[in-house]
């Protein structure tokens, strides 16, 4: 039976679904944003005059949307929510986290969160969540004949399938890529998947079926798909993909892995670690306490050298000599 495992460290939780040594799918938790299924009060800070609609703000300052508040809850009174879908975000703006009412009586909604569960180590095995993480910071999944090339968008994630061979043969050969993508990259929401324009309707069908037998065990809703080789798929969403992380976010995603390279380097010297201005800054003075304490290196045993010709995601620790 596939484990989930995960590990701890520079502001974040990794979790993979490990069988036989293969990945089968990948989670990512950013620590101290307000989790799905979590149950806690809040205060309302407003609310829409004779609607159950209002905004309510947790005790660390996360706002939340609510929409069934009740009429005794007035502005400035505290409610027990539960979390359903984390803060989002996007471009120019973030999302509110959104919840709902959580009566004494009320049953939990069962959370995404695999960490409850799973097994907490100190390294998860060495290769695996490099390799998730490097296909997730290029948005992109190889397979057999093409490649899928995936963007993020406030709408939905949209997967475009390049490659050679005819049509029914590049779609086909994608569809597992397109399974692997969805669960190592944690996709949700509202997925659209760019075919192959195919006329025989036949051909259609096949593809159809595949995503269907291939997806079986995944909870979603999909699209047939239509003349233009377009198949949209929805299906709950409660927390960022790991795309969304490299959307939006990206010198601190790449900052917490550069992080966690350096700290995992053994041997003799210092740790020189070369990165964009960028990445460096978003590195704040808490994590670097961390590397020293993982590392048993003292401040000025770590060094930095910046260079804004670097990719945010091509940054590299090595040790040197002392």
């Amino acid at each position: 039976m596939p484990d989930w495992v995960y590990e701890e460290s520079f502001g974040e939780k990794r979790a993979l679904l490990i069988e036989n040594d293969q990945v089968l799918a990948a989670r990512l938790y950013w620590l101290g944003e307000v989790t799905a299924g979590s149950i806690l009060i809040a205060r309302v800070i407003s609310r829409t005059k004779g609607s159950p609609l209002g905004v309510c703000r947790t005790a660390h300052g996360h706002e939340v949307n609510v929409p069934d508040l009740p009429k005794d809850a007035s502005e400035g009174s505290d409610v027990r929510l539960i979390i359903h879908r984390e803060p989002m975000a996007e471009r120019g703006r973030m999302k509110r986290a959104q919840g709902r009412f959580f009566g004494e009586h009320d049953p939990p909604i069962p959370p995404a969160s695999v960490l409850g569960k799973g097994k907490l180590v100190r390294h998860l095995p060495a290769g695996l969540w490099e390799e998730v993480w490097s296909f997730a910071a290029d948005a992109q999944m190889p397979f057999s004949s093409g490649n899928l090339i995936i963007s993020v968008t406030p709408a939905l994630t949209l997967i475009d399938i390049d490659g050679h061979g005819s049509a029914r043969e590049l779609a086909l050969a994608a569809v597992p890529a397109i399974a692997q993508a969805i669960r190592w990259f944690d996709l949700s929401g509202s997925i659209g998947i760019d075919f192959p324009t195919m006329a025989a309707k036949a051909d259609r069908k096949a593809v159809d079926q595949a995503l269907a037998e291939t997806l079986a065990d995944w909870p979603h809703e999909r699209t047939s798909m239509n003349g233009f080789g377009f198949v949209q798929i929805v299906s709950r969403m409660e927390m960022p993909s790991l795309l969304h992380r490299f959307e939006y976010s990206r010198a601190s995603a790449c900052a917490r892995y550069l992080l966690r390279q350096a700290s995992m380097l053994s041997g003799a010297g210092d740790i020189l670690i070369i990165c964009h201005p960028a990445v460096r800054q978003a590195m704040p003075d808490e994590w670097l306490i961390e590397l020293q304490n993982l590392s048993g290196r003292g401040p000025d045993k770590i060094r930095f050298e910046t260079k804004r010709t670097l990719a945010l995601d091509a940054g590299h620790a090595q040790l040197v000599p002392a």
